[in-house]
């Protein structure tokens, strides 16, 4: 099991529901409405925060590849 399908085990339902959301914008890539930053050091590596939940991805031409997902902590950035 990857990384990205284990963390959404150990989600609530609620926060489930919205980060499938967020991927499944992404994934259409549509950008409105969601809170991205594009990250320091990086020429094509953006966040997405909603709430406490973080989606990293990298985005190289057409095609969109999600690098993690986590809840923020101190330690987050």
């Amino acid at each position: 099991m990857d990384r990205i399908a284990k963390f959404l085990k150990k989600l609530t339902p609620k926060e489930r529901k919205i980060t499938e959301e967020i991927i499944a914008l992404v994934s259409a890539r549509d950008f409105s409405g969601l809170d991205i930053k594009k990250l320091k050091g990086s020429v094509n590596i953006f966040r997405i925060r909603k709430g406490n939940i973080r989606v990293i991805f990298l985005k190289e031409g057409s095609q969109i590849n999600i690098n993690s997902i986590g809840r923020r902590s101190d330690t987050t950035y």
